[in-house]
């Protein structure tokens, strides 16, 4: 596939850029490449390759989920500055 200054041009208008003619041509040749090297990815025979998020196997490193027992509430608010029986109490922020 060939990319032509005109189609560089559309792609800088979609993407809502303003190239100058310097800028135009520099993109008409890198963009080239990049459609060139994307034709030969594509030319590579992947019958029989699976898919893969990375290039090597990764493994979770968090912690398995336990459950257990949290604070209890009168540990939990023991340490506020303000407090009912049941709540936080903060100043008011909204009117």
């Amino acid at each position: 596939m060939s990319l032509s200054p005109t189609d560089v041009e559309r792609i800088a208008h979609l993407a809502r850029l303003q190239l100058s003619e310097a800028e135009l041509a520099s993109y008409s040749v890198q963009l080239q490449a990049i459609v060139t090297f994307v034709d030969q990815l594509q030319a590579v025979d992947t019958v029989g390759v699976e898919p893969m998020v990375h290039a090597i196997e990764l493994s979770n490193v968090l912690a398995a989920d336990e459950v257990r027992e949290g604070l209890s509430r009168d540990l939990a608010l023991s340490n506020s500055p303000d407090h009912d029986d049941e709540c936080f109490r903060v100043p008011a922020v909204l009117g």
